[in-house]
């Protein structure tokens, strides 16, 4: 192409000078027969009349010699371009093989030369001092591992509980925990229960508590030197246990066994395990209410949840929560305790008739709010939330029946939502009625996928298909899935428990389907001063006591020989049984200032049998002995 215009520049001239000329003659053979003529035959271009052949002539002849002159040219600008190429790809082809060569006989310049290399440019603009130590070679330090054996998404308790599994069934496995928080594995239920309980001034900062027996611990399951860094996992000779926190898994390939982080790095694995928790909910009418009031509004969940409430509750003059349940309650008494204190206002509401409503019989939780008042908190009951808004630096809560709350600050504790975004990109099954990821008798949801914690949705041989949000089934789960990460195909059949603390002086375990709607038969005795969470755990030696519970005590539990009398709604549940009934069966059962026999309650539930009398079965918790 480029040659064709060259020879174009060089014709061009020729041509317009040629047609210069016949436009000469033409006129003047006009002139000379004293006419201009419409048009001009071609033939008249050599055999014109007389006077004007001569010239035609020596134009045809003219024209003539310009053709054969520019195709002449033409033909050896051609032959000389073709030649300059040929010419021009060997001298390349030459100067490949020259520096391959070079390459493969002269070895790798050391990296302090190139780092040198690369600085001599600003080395006068920005020359070191002598004293001033070198700066750190570029590059030093591993990469992150694109693969890895065993793969963890997510950083809570169940996925610190199957890296320990899968590390006591193979000690040199390479295990990669890959969490969006920017904190190592630790336990959420410290940050609605002792933590707010401490003297430390410095809690937010160290996250070290005591627990109700007094000791002291982290919040943290171990501390950073149990862990390897990521980037030396894959070198790692004994294995070991990394986690890469502030990463989060956006994209999960399950043909191609391995999954993309929110910063398009890709990670292989060989089995994984999603272990995402859930998402604390939120009210839409705080959603939709702007910017101001999101801002002054927390949905408790993570650690930064913990500090930023802390601090606010040291300078706000009024917290309301919103919501009855466990956390709700909880984070209530908590911050109604320190309230005596700061004089901070502390406000409870939720649509419910009393505290936990939906989880205690009427009765019970009408007792539990009374309790929760004389924490130093106002709560009000049958609280429905029409809209929320921001005026005069304050907010305002206005309710279905006409009540308006003004506050300077929303705690949400409103319930959690499961964490299923891989769900679409992995063409994993999400439960419809009770959300998750559904899962097989072996938390599997593929053949080399597994799922554990709040996340799964898992079939109970004994109370159907369920999804179970707390701390011990996250404990049980992960260590489940761990175990059968490393091939021991066991069937998930543990009934886990959650407890709920208000205060050091009053707190319940829970086993099963406990709902309020379902009939209830309560058994109550007086409490003793060894009956509260701080008596139970000075007897357990921890403060999360479903990591002491264990399935063989249940068989030593012996009912009192001598019967006992049943305390049935009276106004003092100092401590007791609550059993919850399905089809004359028990499927649920709350154990009321009642520590230590979680394995009694759990064989009941497993054993699936009707009882004649649930006064006699609650002789098996010895609620009667002082």
């Amino acid at each position: 192409m480029l040659t064709c215009r060259a020879v174009w520049k060089k014709l061009a001239p020729l041509a317009r000078a040629s047609s210069t000329v016949c436009r000469q003659n033409v006129r003047r053979a006009g002139w000379n027969n004293a006419r201009t003529p419409l048009c001009v035959p071609v033939a008249h271009m050599s055999t014109g009349p007389v006077g004007g052949g001569s010239d035609n002539l020596k134009y045809a002849l003219l024209v003539g010699a310009a053709f054969v002159g520019g195709l002449t040219y033409a033909v050896i600008t051609l032959k000389g371009d073709q030649k300059r190429h040929v010419e021009r790809m060997t001298e390349i082809s030459s100067r490949k093989q020259k520096s391959a060569s070079q390459i493969q006989t002269e070895p790798p310049a050391p990296l302090e030369t190139k780092l040198e290399a690369a600085a001599a440019p600003d080395a006068e603009a920005a020359a070191p001092s002598e004293t001033a130590e070198p700066p750190p070679a570029a590059d030093s330090k591993p990469s992150l591992p694109s693969h890895a054996p065993y793969l963890l998404i997510g950083g809570g308790t169940a996925s610190f509980a199957a890296a320990r599994s899968i590390r006591a069934r193979d000690p040199g496995a390479k295990v990669l925990i890959v969490t969006d928080e920017p904190d190592l594995p630790y336990m959420r239920p410290p940050l609605s229960k002792e933590l707010w309980f401490s003297d430390d001034p410095s809690v937010t900062e160290t996250l070290r508590f005591k627990q109700w027996n007094g000791k002291e611990r982290s919040i943290y399951f171990q501390p950073p030197s149990f862990y390897v860094d990521a980037e030396e996992l894959s070198g790692a000779e004994n294995g070991g246990v990394a986690v890469l926190t502030g990463r989060k898994v956006v994209h999960m390939d399950v043909r191609g066994n391995k999954v993309k982080l929110d910063d398009d790095m890709e990670i292989s694995y060989d089995k994984c395990l999603i272990a995402t928790g859930g998402v604390p909910r939120n009210l839409q009418v705080i959603e939709r209410a702007g910017e101001e009031v999101m801002k002054r509004t927390t949905v408790f969940r993570k650690i930064d949840d913990f500090k930023s409430l802390d601090k606010v509750s040291r300078n706000a003059q009024s917290i309301t929560i919103i919501g009855g349940g466990f956390l709700g309650s909880e984070l209530a008494c908590a911050l109604g305790r320190r309230s005596t204190e700061s004089g901070l206002e502390v406000i409870q509401m939720f649509p419910e008739k009393g505290n936990m409503g939906k989880v205690l019989p009427e009765y019970l939780s009408n007792w539990t709010t009374e309790k929760v008042k004389k924490e130093g908190v106002k709560v009000i009951r049958e609280a429905v939330v029409k809209s929320v808004s921001y005026k005069d630096d304050k907010l305002e809560i206005k309710l279905k029946d006409g009540r308006v709350v003004r506050t300077d600050h929303i705690v949400a504790a409103v319930g959690l939502e499961p964490n299923v975004d891989l769900a679409k990109s992995a063409g994993l099954e999400v439960d419809s009625d009770f959300g998750g990821y559904r899962v097989n008798a072996e938390l599997q949801a593929r053949s080399n996928i597994w799922v554990a914690g709040d996340a799964a949705c898992f079939y109970d041989i004994r109370l159907g298909r369920r999804r179970v949000e707390h701390h011990d089934h996250a404990v049980v789960s992960g260590r489940l899935a761990g175990e059968n990460m490393t091939g021991a195909n066991k069937p998930y059949w543990h009934q886990s428990m959650f407890w709920s603390d208000l205060g050091p002086d009053v707190g319940y375990e829970a086993i099963g389907i406990v709902d309020s709607s379902l009939p209830t038969v309560g058994v109550f005795a007086k409490a003793t001063a060894k009956d509260t969470p701080k008596a139970a755990t000075e007897e357990s030696g921890t403060g999360i006591r479903s990591e002491s519970e264990t399935e063989d005590t249940a068989s030593s539990a012996v009912a009192p020989a001598a019967p006992a009398p049943v305390v049935s709604h009276r106004d003092e549940y100092g401590k007791g049984v609550i059993f919850y009934l399905r089809e004359k069966v028990v499927v649920g059962i709350i154990l009321w200032n009642v520590f230590n026999r979680m394995p009694i309650a759990r064989k009941i539930i497993k054993d699936g049998e009707e009882h004649a009398d649930l006064n006699e079965v609650a002789k098996l918790f010895n609620i009667h002995e002082d």
